[in-house]
């Protein structure tokens, strides 16, 4: 099993910045896919950033030119900067770790709350 736990959200301005870190713990698959979603009150949890292990990234279009996703692979951690914070942003932003080993397996941490006031 794979424990995910975030930290670093909060309460921010618009214009501001924020950087949610995500620590994986248990049995971890060297190679993986490590990255963010978000869900908003009354919408569908959605994708924002991924990097996989040998570094590549993904971002969702909300996001580019504002998110950067980076991780160390020896720590198991994953981070996501985010810049020029909007309140639109406004969510509970969720660490996922995937994997496939025959089929997918994802684990999910419990969330951290971003609130960006205008």
């Amino acid at each position: 099993q794979v424990q995910l736990v975030e930290s670093g959200g909060g309460l921010v301005q618009a214009g501001g910045s924020l950087r949610l870190s995500c620590a994986a713990s248990g049995t971890i698959l060297s190679i993986n896919t490590m990255g963010w979603y978000r869900q908003a009150p009354g919408k569908q949890r959605e994708f924002i950033a991924r990097i996989t292990s040998g570094g590549d990234t993904n971002y969702a279009d909300s996001a580019k030119g504002r998110f950067a996703i980076s991780r160390d692979n020896a720590k198991n951690t994953v981070d996501l900067q985010m810049n020029s914070l909007k309140p639109e942003d406004t969510a509970v932003y969720y660490c996922n770790l995937n994997y496939r080993l025959v089929r997918r397996y994802d684990f999910w941490g419990q969330g951290t709350q971003v609130t960006v006031s205008s």
